[in-house]
Protein backbone atom coordinates (compact mmCIF):
# COMPACT_ATOMS: atom_id res chain seq x y z
CA UNK A 1 0.00 0.00 0.00
CA UNK A 2 1.43 3.39 -1.10
CA UNK A 3 1.40 6.04 1.30
CA UNK A 4 -0.91 8.85 1.33
CA UNK A 5 -0.02 11.84 -0.79
CA UNK A 6 -1.12 15.26 -0.64
CA UNK A 7 -0.49 18.60 -3.00
CA UNK A 8 -0.27 20.54 0.38
CA UNK A 9 1.94 20.73 3.30
CA UNK A 10 0.21 22.20 6.25
CA UNK A 11 -3.97 22.37 6.02
CA UNK A 12 -5.66 25.46 7.84
CA UNK A 13 -9.81 25.23 8.27
CA UNK A 14 -11.29 29.24 8.89
CA UNK A 15 -13.23 31.85 7.78
CA UNK A 16 -12.20 33.95 5.72
CA UNK A 17 -12.43 38.03 5.52
CA UNK A 18 -13.10 38.08 2.12
CA UNK A 19 -15.78 35.62 2.49
CA UNK A 20 -17.02 35.37 5.40
CA UNK A 21 -17.44 31.30 4.30
CA UNK A 22 -15.35 28.62 5.66
CA UNK A 23 -12.55 27.94 3.23
CA UNK A 24 -9.52 25.41 3.52
CA UNK A 25 -6.29 26.84 2.86
CA UNK A 26 -2.33 26.11 3.03
CA UNK A 27 -0.53 29.00 5.25
CA UNK A 28 1.43 31.41 2.81
CA UNK A 29 4.18 31.74 5.88
CA UNK A 30 5.51 28.07 5.89
CA UNK A 31 6.99 28.67 8.93
CA UNK A 32 4.46 30.79 10.85
CA UNK A 33 2.88 29.15 14.13
CA UNK A 34 -0.77 29.49 13.01
CA UNK A 35 -2.20 28.75 16.12
CA UNK A 36 -0.24 31.44 17.92
CA UNK A 37 -0.43 34.18 15.42
CA UNK A 38 -4.34 33.61 15.57
CA UNK A 39 -4.26 34.55 19.37
CA UNK A 40 -2.20 36.97 18.93
CA UNK A 41 -4.66 38.70 16.39
CA UNK A 42 -1.73 38.82 13.85
CA UNK A 43 -2.67 38.82 9.95
CA UNK A 44 -2.73 35.10 7.97
CA UNK A 45 -2.83 34.56 4.98
CA UNK A 46 -3.63 31.38 3.21
CA UNK A 47 -3.65 29.87 -0.62
CA UNK A 48 -7.13 28.41 -1.40
CA UNK A 49 -7.44 24.37 -1.14
CA UNK A 50 -10.25 23.33 -3.18
CA UNK A 51 -11.75 20.03 -2.15
CA UNK A 52 -11.96 18.17 0.73
CA UNK A 53 -9.55 17.98 3.75
CA UNK A 54 -10.08 13.95 3.35
CA UNK A 55 -9.58 14.15 -0.45
CA UNK A 56 -5.96 13.28 -1.93
CA UNK A 57 -6.97 14.74 -4.32
CA UNK A 58 -7.44 18.37 -3.12
CA UNK A 59 -5.43 20.93 -4.47
CA UNK A 60 -3.79 24.39 -3.72
CA UNK A 61 -4.67 27.58 -6.03
CA UNK A 62 -3.08 30.95 -6.37
CA UNK A 63 -6.02 32.44 -4.91
CA UNK A 64 -4.73 34.31 -1.31
CA UNK A 65 -7.77 34.57 1.37
CA UNK A 66 -6.89 36.05 5.06
CA UNK A 67 -8.31 34.44 8.18
CA UNK A 68 -10.62 36.12 10.03
CA UNK A 69 -11.75 32.87 12.65
CA UNK A 70 -9.25 29.55 12.75
CA UNK A 71 -11.48 26.58 13.27
CA UNK A 72 -10.44 23.36 14.09
CA UNK A 73 -8.85 21.53 10.87
CA UNK A 74 -11.50 19.03 10.59
CA UNK A 75 -15.11 19.21 11.39
CA UNK A 76 -16.77 17.16 14.04
CA UNK A 77 -18.55 14.94 10.89
CA UNK A 78 -15.74 14.23 9.48
CA UNK A 79 -13.82 12.71 12.72
CA UNK A 80 -16.65 10.80 14.10
CA UNK A 81 -15.01 8.66 16.20
CA UNK A 82 -12.24 9.76 18.31
CA UNK A 83 -9.99 7.30 19.64
CA UNK A 84 -7.31 7.96 22.44
CA UNK A 85 -4.51 5.87 24.24
CA UNK A 86 -3.91 6.13 28.09
CA UNK A 87 -0.46 5.69 29.91
CA UNK A 88 1.76 5.88 26.94
CA UNK A 89 4.58 7.38 27.23
CA UNK A 90 7.79 5.91 30.05
CA UNK A 91 8.09 8.91 31.97
CA UNK A 92 4.17 9.56 32.44
CA UNK A 93 3.86 6.37 34.02
CA UNK A 94 6.48 6.49 36.11
CA UNK A 95 5.42 9.84 37.54
CA UNK A 96 2.11 8.07 38.36
CA UNK A 97 3.37 5.44 39.84
CA UNK A 98 2.04 2.77 37.36
CA UNK A 99 3.38 -0.52 35.16
CA UNK A 100 3.68 0.13 31.55
CA UNK A 101 0.75 -1.81 29.83
CA UNK A 102 1.47 -4.05 27.90
CA UNK A 103 -1.34 -3.42 25.38
CA UNK A 104 -3.08 -0.02 24.47
CA UNK A 105 -5.30 1.07 27.16
CA UNK A 106 -8.02 3.03 24.35
CA UNK A 107 -10.45 4.79 25.29
CA UNK A 108 -13.01 7.42 23.19
CA UNK A 109 -14.11 11.03 23.36
CA UNK A 110 -17.41 12.19 21.46
CA UNK A 111 -16.98 14.63 18.60
CA UNK A 112 -19.26 17.19 21.03
CA UNK A 113 -16.18 16.68 23.10
CA UNK A 114 -13.96 19.26 20.36
CA UNK A 115 -13.34 22.61 20.30
CA UNK A 116 -10.68 24.64 18.09
CA UNK A 117 -8.02 27.55 18.56
CA UNK A 118 -8.72 30.18 21.03
CA UNK A 119 -12.33 28.35 21.79
CA UNK A 120 -12.75 28.48 25.44
CA UNK A 121 -12.36 25.07 27.46
CA UNK A 122 -15.35 24.28 29.97
CA UNK A 123 -15.61 23.31 32.84
CA UNK A 124 -18.63 21.91 33.33
CA UNK A 125 -20.80 22.22 36.59
CA UNK A 126 -20.46 18.22 36.98
CA UNK A 127 -16.54 18.92 37.49
CA UNK A 128 -16.92 21.64 39.84
CA UNK A 129 -15.40 22.84 42.23
CA UNK A 130 -12.22 22.11 40.44
CA UNK A 131 -9.83 21.40 43.23
CA UNK A 132 -11.98 18.42 43.90
CA UNK A 133 -12.42 17.11 40.47
CA UNK A 134 -8.65 18.30 39.87
CA UNK A 135 -9.28 19.22 35.73
CA UNK A 136 -6.27 18.22 34.07
CA UNK A 137 -4.58 19.32 30.55
CA UNK A 138 -2.29 16.98 28.16
CA UNK A 139 -0.42 17.78 25.39
CA UNK A 140 -0.69 15.04 22.65
CA UNK A 141 0.55 14.56 19.31
CA UNK A 142 -2.90 13.23 17.13
CA UNK A 143 -2.83 11.06 14.56
CA UNK A 144 -5.72 11.85 10.91
CA UNK A 145 -6.40 8.82 9.08
CA UNK A 146 -6.79 9.24 5.64
CA UNK A 147 -7.93 5.99 4.20
CA UNK A 148 -10.03 3.36 5.53
CA UNK A 149 -7.55 0.78 7.72
CA UNK A 150 -8.22 -2.48 8.59
CA UNK A 151 -5.93 -5.55 9.80
CA UNK A 152 -3.12 -3.03 8.95
CA UNK A 153 0.74 -4.24 9.51
CA UNK A 154 2.88 -2.25 11.90
CA UNK A 155 5.23 -1.78 8.43
CA UNK A 156 2.37 -0.32 6.37
CA UNK A 157 1.07 1.60 9.36
CA UNK A 158 2.09 4.90 8.33
CA UNK A 159 0.71 4.07 4.98
CA UNK A 160 -2.57 5.12 5.83
CA UNK A 161 -2.14 8.48 7.93
CA UNK A 162 -3.27 11.72 6.26
CA UNK A 163 -1.34 13.37 8.76
CA UNK A 164 -1.23 14.63 11.65
CA UNK A 165 -2.54 17.17 14.72
CA UNK A 166 -2.02 18.54 18.28
CA UNK A 167 -4.54 18.37 21.02
CA UNK A 168 -4.99 19.28 24.88
CA UNK A 169 -6.56 15.47 26.54
CA UNK A 170 -8.49 17.63 29.05
CA UNK A 171 -9.11 14.99 31.58
CA UNK A 172 -11.32 15.32 34.51
CA UNK A 173 -9.24 13.21 37.64
CA UNK A 174 -12.03 12.87 39.78
CA UNK A 175 -14.49 10.48 37.84
CA UNK A 176 -11.26 9.40 36.00
CA UNK A 177 -10.09 7.44 39.08
CA UNK A 178 -13.59 6.68 40.33
CA UNK A 179 -14.16 4.38 37.52
CA UNK A 180 -12.12 1.70 35.64
CA UNK A 181 -13.74 3.21 31.98
CA UNK A 182 -12.18 7.49 31.26
CA UNK A 183 -15.02 8.10 28.28
CA UNK A 184 -17.38 9.87 31.14
CA UNK A 185 -14.56 11.90 32.45
CA UNK A 186 -12.86 12.49 29.00
CA UNK A 187 -15.84 14.04 26.95
CA UNK A 188 -17.98 16.36 28.47
CA UNK A 189 -18.67 19.09 25.72
CA UNK A 190 -16.67 22.04 24.31
CA UNK A 191 -13.43 20.64 26.47
CA UNK A 192 -11.21 19.33 24.29
CA UNK A 193 -8.83 21.12 21.75
CA UNK A 194 -7.89 20.23 18.70
CA UNK A 195 -5.69 21.54 15.62
CA UNK A 196 -4.35 24.19 14.72
CA UNK A 197 -3.72 22.48 11.20
CA UNK A 198 -2.80 19.44 10.31
CA UNK A 199 0.71 18.42 8.82
CA UNK A 200 0.69 15.88 5.96
CA UNK A 201 2.49 12.41 6.57
CA UNK A 202 4.82 13.50 3.71
CA UNK A 203 5.93 16.48 5.88
CA UNK A 204 6.74 14.36 9.03
CA UNK A 205 8.50 10.96 7.85
CA UNK A 206 9.03 10.01 11.42
CA UNK A 207 6.41 11.24 14.15
CA UNK A 208 8.69 9.32 17.00
CA UNK A 209 11.00 12.36 16.64
CA UNK A 210 8.55 15.37 17.28
CA UNK A 211 8.62 17.54 20.54
CA UNK A 212 5.75 18.69 22.76
CA UNK A 213 5.18 20.98 25.41
CA UNK A 214 2.61 22.79 27.43
CA UNK A 215 2.60 25.75 28.65
CA UNK A 216 0.06 26.95 32.03
CA UNK A 217 -0.57 30.60 32.86
CA UNK A 218 3.35 31.13 31.11
CA UNK A 219 4.84 28.78 33.08
CA UNK A 220 6.12 25.13 31.52
CA UNK A 221 4.65 22.16 32.56
CA UNK A 222 5.28 19.78 29.88
CA UNK A 223 8.27 18.82 28.06
CA UNK A 224 8.40 15.81 26.43
CA UNK A 225 9.34 13.70 23.24
CA UNK A 226 7.20 11.28 21.05
CA UNK A 227 10.72 9.16 21.24
CA UNK A 228 9.60 8.37 24.53
CA UNK A 229 6.10 6.95 23.54
CA UNK A 230 5.35 3.11 24.82
CA UNK A 231 3.50 2.55 21.15
CA UNK A 232 4.60 4.00 18.22
CA UNK A 233 2.27 5.47 16.31
CA UNK A 234 2.95 2.70 13.84
CA UNK A 235 2.41 -0.10 16.73
CA UNK A 236 -0.96 2.18 17.70
CA UNK A 237 -3.03 2.50 14.05
CA UNK A 238 -1.23 -1.28 13.49
CA UNK A 239 -2.91 -2.45 17.00
CA UNK A 240 -6.28 -0.16 16.89
CA UNK A 241 -7.13 -1.71 13.27
CA UNK A 242 -7.12 -5.31 14.29
CA UNK A 243 -10.43 -6.71 13.55
CA UNK A 244 -11.58 -2.85 13.35
CA UNK A 245 -11.97 -0.42 10.33
CA UNK A 246 -10.72 2.78 11.30
CA UNK A 247 -12.22 5.25 8.77
CA UNK A 248 -10.95 8.41 6.46
CA UNK A 249 -11.22 11.26 9.46
CA UNK A 250 -10.77 9.06 12.53
CA UNK A 251 -8.79 10.88 15.12
CA UNK A 252 -6.59 8.92 17.07
CA UNK A 253 -4.92 10.92 20.28
CA UNK A 254 -1.53 9.00 21.53
CA UNK A 255 -0.73 9.75 24.90
CA UNK A 256 0.89 12.80 26.94
CA UNK A 257 4.31 12.58 28.41
CA UNK A 258 4.99 13.53 32.13
CA UNK A 259 4.45 16.87 34.25
CA UNK A 260 0.45 16.65 34.75
CA UNK A 261 -0.87 18.46 37.08
CA UNK A 262 -2.86 15.39 38.97
CA UNK A 263 0.58 13.95 40.33
CA UNK A 264 2.26 17.09 41.62
CA UNK A 265 2.52 17.82 45.71
CA UNK A 266 -0.04 19.55 45.86
CA UNK A 267 -1.82 18.66 42.58
CA UNK A 268 -2.34 21.57 40.14
CA UNK A 269 -5.68 21.97 38.56
CA UNK A 270 -7.25 24.10 35.60
CA UNK A 271 -9.53 26.64 37.13
CA UNK A 272 -11.43 29.36 35.80
CA UNK A 273 -9.36 32.49 33.82
CA UNK A 274 -6.17 29.85 33.36
CA UNK A 275 -4.68 29.98 29.70
CA UNK A 276 -3.47 26.81 28.28
CA UNK A 277 -0.66 26.28 25.71
CA UNK A 278 -0.32 23.36 24.09
CA UNK A 279 2.68 22.90 21.10
CA UNK A 280 3.55 19.87 18.80
CA UNK A 281 6.73 20.15 16.41
CA UNK A 282 6.75 19.54 12.93
CA UNK A 283 5.06 22.45 11.96
CA UNK A 284 2.09 21.74 13.71
CA UNK A 285 2.17 24.54 16.28
CA UNK A 286 0.28 25.79 19.25
CA UNK A 287 -3.39 26.36 20.64
CA UNK A 288 -4.29 28.35 22.81
CA UNK A 289 -7.56 28.37 24.98
CA UNK A 290 -8.80 30.35 27.92
CA UNK A 291 -10.41 28.05 30.81
CA UNK A 292 -13.77 28.96 31.71
CA UNK A 293 -16.00 27.44 34.46
CA UNK A 294 -19.71 26.75 33.68
CA UNK A 295 -21.78 29.22 34.89
CA UNK A 296 -19.10 32.43 35.28
CA UNK A 297 -18.78 33.16 31.83
CA UNK A 298 -17.63 32.83 28.37
CA UNK A 299 -18.47 32.45 24.80
CA UNK A 300 -19.40 29.95 22.83
CA UNK A 301 -17.45 27.69 20.76
CA UNK A 302 -16.89 28.08 16.87
CA UNK A 303 -17.06 25.08 14.78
Amino acid sequence: MAPIKTAWTRLIRFVAAETSQVHLGEPCDRWLDVGLAFHKKQTIKAYEIVGAALDPAAQVTNNVLTVQHLLPPLTREEIGVVRCLGLNYADHAAEAGLAKPQFPILFYKPPTALIGPDAPIKIPKVTQPVDKHLPDYEVELTIVIGKPAKDVSEEDALDYVLGYTGANDMSFRYHQMAVSQWGFSKGYDDATPIGPCIVSNNAIPDPQRLALKCVLNGKTVQDGSTADQIFTVRQTVAFLSQGTTLLPGSVIMTGTPKGVGFVKKPPLYLKNGDQVTVWVDGGIGSLVNDVIEEGKGGVKARL
